[in-house]
């Protein structure tokens, strides 16, 4: 049975998180500050995290930071009230493996801790024995510090196309269908539709000099899409 730890000082939230999850069949602990939060983290194991950002004692960037910077590279899952795209790069640029805006759908929630909780079983999650910085031509995309850079110029990505990217680099050579790419990557969101991948694909392709010619980004007729850079 997987155990999640919920770092969040709400009390409604904590009671309809920890109420939910369990009917699901989830193991839960709750932690009410980041310091009291980290701390459960660094000494017992979890599955997963559900991490807030706005915390009293110590916030959920910090949290997330520290627990990596130990080694500790259980997957996070970052809740945040806010909904910006600062916020959400920030949280991926400390090591959290996927983030939901509050006020959230608990359809969509528990569709992305069942994501993050597959992936991390087939070895997909944030982990010390991954490759970090990844190279392709004149691009370095480096994980840790959440940077995609051509030549020393850094090229701006918006919260969504950062996690598409490491989605594609991580399973590099791969052929991805669409539906495995919004599953994967959007988590199951019921508005979302298979469309949005080939949108956020284009635009990706433009931050990569791509728009006309593809070269990393290879689109397989009726079956999906291969970075084969």
């Amino acid at each position: 049975m997987p155990r999640i730890l919920i770092i969040e000082d709400e009390p409604g939230v904590q009671m309809t998180l920890e109420d939910r999850l369990q009917a699901e069949g989830y193991e839960t602990e709750v932690r009410g500050d980041g310091i009291k939060g980290q701390q459960e983290a660094e000494e017992n194991a979890y599955d997963l995290i559900l991490l807030d950002i706005m915390l009293p004692g110590r916030d959920g960037f910090s949290v997330c930071q520290n627990l990596r910077n130990k080694k500790i590279n259980t997957p996070v899952l970052m809740l945040t009230a806010r909904n910006t795209s600062v916020d959400n790069i920030m949280g991926l640029r400390q090591g959290a493996d996927d983030y939901v805006s509050k006020p959230f759908d608990m359809g969509v929630l528990l569709a992305r801790i069942e994501a993050l909780l597959r992936r991390s079983a087939l070895g997909g999650g944030t982990g010390s024995g991954e490759e970090e910085v990844f190279s392709f031509g004149d691009f370095t995309f480096d994980l840790k510090q959440g940077r995609l850079m051509k030549k020393g110029e850094v090229i701006d990505l918006h919260a969504k196309e950062f996690h598409l990217l490491k989605f594609l680099l991580r399973h590099r050579n791969e052929l991805l269908s669409r539906d495995r790419i919004l599953n994967e990557v959007w988590g199951y969101e019921s508005e979302t539709t298979t469309r949005t991948v080939d949108v956020h694909i284009a635009k990706l392709r433009q931050k990569l000099g791509e728009s006309e010619l593809p070269r990393f980004i290879e689109t397989v007729r009726g079956q999906g899409y291969r970075f084969s850079g």
